[in-house]
């Protein structure tokens, strides 16, 4: 329903159509395979979390009530990891259950993005259900393990300098994950801790070029979105909203090849905590021993991505107000690492008072 988005998908698949409302369809085209990524504003610890039936998320009913004419051979899902836990598991039985209540049986598998090469720390949960492959010859037939030491620079790190006092965004030689928006209505781009870099340079932004590169994108996919886009977050909460471009290569890639699945695991019972990894059927659930790396594609590291020298700096008043919350909280952080933060913010002050 969004113009902005539109806006991007009308030039990047022209042929493509596009529909103004998911519940004006009153049926789906014969395909192979529906993809669908329902609002997770409902679900997300960046959002209100009220639930897989809330007004945002209430939207992948839409789906259901689509899959039955005609019924569609495979459905693919991708959501943000809190759907696990939401409601006490609630809102993966209500999606199992309506799924096999249409024929489906289902796996799904948390995966990190990182894992496609990209610098950055995604989570999302990729959930599968077929009438015709079986889905865990897609999600579970590749495993490289987690990285051994090494595999990131040590000297280059990622955070959100808009979390809360309970939460902080974080991650080593990449950023936390790009979102759709914040709580308070700005542009989500996370900070970066360039440590060795000269006073000046060592807290810094990403700009949103790099941010379509994070994703997978090339720098500059989203820019038709300019045209409508009245606020300066929009291409922000575009490449937040997106899928990493590697995820979808690598489920493509799978779906036209399905290998053999690992499926080292035990049954699931009734009131345990939803597994990283899963497959079912028939109200059954057996978790899957397997990593969120399902492959190590080579990988590039942020300095490779954000021109650290160049980028721009952290604002004094943000800077004060990341660390004003994190005095205040308990969380523990990376020996010289609020230390920089103070001295970036003196700096910051120092500079626009000179200004």
């Amino acid at each position: 329903m969004w113009e902005p988005a539109h806006r991007v998908l009308a030039e990047r698949f022209p042929d493509a159509a596009l529909v103004e409302d998911v519940r004006d369809l009153r049926s789906l085209p014969k395909v192979d395979l529906v993809s669908a990524g329902f609002p997770c504003t409902d679900l997300s610890q960046a959002g209100m979390m009220s639930g897989i039936k809330g007004e945002a998320s209430g939207l992948v009913g839409e789906v259901f009530r689509l899959l039955k004419r005609p019924r569609a051979p495979m459905l693919l899902l991708e959501n943000v990891r809190n759907m696990l836990v939401l409601d006490g598991g609630a809102a993966m039985r209500y999606l199992t259950n309506e799924l096999e209540s249409l024929g489906y049986r289902w796996a799904y598998r948390l995966v990190d993005s990182r894992f496609t090469g990209v610098p950055q720390r995604r989570q999302r949960v990729i959930f599968l259900a077929s009438r015709t492959v079986d889905p865990r010859r897609v999600l579970f037939a590749d495993d490289a393990g987690e990285p051994q030491a090494g595999h990131f620079a040590d000297d280059v790190f990622g955070f959100y300098w808009t979390e809360g006092l309970r939460g902080l965004g974080w991650a080593q030689d990449a950023i936390p994950t790009l979102k759709g928006g914040s709580t308070i209505g700005i542009p989500s781009q996370p900070a970066i801790w360039n440590r060795d870099a000269p006073l000046g340079q060592r807290i810094v932004l990403p700009d949103v070029d790099e941010a379509d590169e994070l994703q997978g994108f090339p720098r500059g996919w989203t820019t038709p979105a300019e045209a409508v886009a009245a606020r300066k977050g929009t291409r922000w909460k575009l490449t937040g909203n997106a899928v990493t471009v590697g995820v979808s290569a690598w489920l493509g890639s799978r779906l036209q090849n399905p290998g053999e699945p690992i499926l080292d695991g035990a049954p699931v019972k009734t009131g345990d905590r939803w597994p990283t990894a899963a497959y079912g059927a028939k109200g059954k659930v057996w978790a899957v021993n397997v990593s969120m790396w399902p492959t190590h594609e080579p990988y590039r590291h942020l300095s490779d991505v954000v021109d650290l020298s160049a980028a721009q700096q952290l604002s004094a008043r943000a800077a004060a107000g990341f660390l004003e919350r994190a005095r205040r909280g308990n969380l523990r952080f990376v020996d010289g690492f609020l230390d920089d933060v103070e001295e970036h913010t003196a700096y910051m002050a120092e500079e626009l008072s000179v200004a």
